[in-house]
C-alpha cells in the first residue's frame, strides 16, 4: 500500500473516531431536563423574554465600557510606549516600572482595589461611581499591555523611515508623531484588535464592584436573571449572555485572522 493511501486512511479513521464519541456523548445527554435547565427563556414571571435587557442594556454596556476602556488605555499605551523609548533614563524606568507592576496584578484585584480599597485609603473615589472606578482600574491594566505592543511596533519601524524624515528638516515630535507612529500602528493592528477582545470579556469584572440597575454590562445582567427566581432560576440567561458574547467577539477574532494573512501577504 503506497504511503499516501495510508495517509489518508489514518485520517479518515481518526476523523471517525472522532465523529462517533462526539454522537455517543450527544446520545447520552438527557435532552428535555437539559432543556428545563440551561434552555428556558421564559423570564422571570415566565412570560417576559430575558433577551431584552440582554441586549438593549448588557450587551450596550459591555461595548460602551470596552470602547472607553479600549479609547483610554491606547491614548496612555502612546505616552507609555514613548517614555519606554525615551533616552531620558528616569523617563525609562518609570514606564518600566507601571508597564511591570500593572501586568503583574490580576485586572479582577485592581477593580476591586479602585471600587472599594481607594475611597477607604484616601477618600476619594474616581468619577462615575463603582462603574467609573472600574473603568479607570481597566484602562489601568489595557495600558500596560498595549504600552509593550506599541513599544514593538515602533521599533519594528525601519530606522531609515526616521533618518529620511530627519534629513528634510522634520524635528523629532514631527517624526514620531507623523511617520514612526503611523507605520506602528499599522504592524500592531492584530495584537491590538485582540487586546480589545479581551477587554470586552474583561468587563464582566466589573459585575464584582455591583452598578445601577441601568449600568450594568452584559455578565452583571445575566446574573441577576439568574438569581431573580421563577423560571429564569436556571443556567439559561449565563447561556443567553454567553451567546451574546461570542456574536460580538467572533467576528472580531476573525477579523484579527485577516489581517495576519494580510501581513503576511504584504511581506513576502
Amino acid at each position: 500500500m503506497k504511503r499516501s493511501t495510508k495517509r489518508r486512511l489514518v485520517v479518515w479513521g481518526v476523523n471517525l473516531s472522532v465523529l462517533a464519541v462526539v454522537v455517543a456523548l450527544l446520545l447520552l445527554i438527557d435532552w428535555p431536563n437539559f432543556r428545563a435547565n440551561f434552555w428556558n427563556p421564559g423570564g422571570v414571571s415566565g412570560d417576559q423574554s430575558n433577551w431584552g435587557d440582554l441586549i438593549t442594556i448588557g450587551a450596550v454596556n459591555t461595548v460602551k465600557y470596552t470602547a472607553i476602556a479600549f479609547a483610554g488605555g491606547l491614548a496612555f499605551a502612546v505616552v507609555l510606549s514613548l517614555m519606554r523609548l525615551s533616552p531620558i533614563a528616569t523617563l525609562r524606568w518609570l514606564a518600566t516600572a507601571y508597564v511591570e507592576f500593572f501586568r503583574g496584578l490580576p485586572a479582577l484585584l485592581v477593580i476591586i482595589f479602585m471600587g472599594f480599597g481607594l475611597p477607604i485609603a484616601i477618600g476619594w473615589s474616581p468619577p462615575g461611581g463603582v462603574v467609573g472606578a472600574g473603568l479607570l482600574a481597566l484602562i489601568m491594566v489595557a495600558s500596560a499591555y498595549m504600552a509593550e505592543t506599541l513599544r514593538a511596533g515602533i521599533q519594528a519601524v525601519p530606522k531609515g523611515q526616521t533618518e529620511a524624515a530627519r534629513s528634510l528638516g522634520m524635528g523629532t515630535m514631527s517624526t514620531t508623531f507623523r511617520v514612526v507612529l503611523p507605520q506602528a500602528f499599522r504592524i500592531v493592528i492584530p495584537p491590538l484588535t485582540n487586546e480589545f477582545v479581551l477587554l470586552i470579556k474583561d468587563t464582566a469584572l466589573l459585575s464584582v464592584i455591583g452598578s445601577t440597575i441601568d449600568g450594568r454590562e452584559l455578565t452583571t445582567v445575566a446574573r441577576d436573571f439568574t438569581s431573580s427566581g421563577g423560571s429564569a432560576q436556571t443556567a439559561t440567561s449565563l447561556i443567553q449572555a454567553a451567546l451574546l458574547y461570542l456574536v460580538i467577539t467572533i467576528p472580531l477574532t476573525q477579523l484579527v485572522a485577516w489581517q495576519e494573512r494580510r501581513q503576511r501577504k504584504a511581506t513576502r
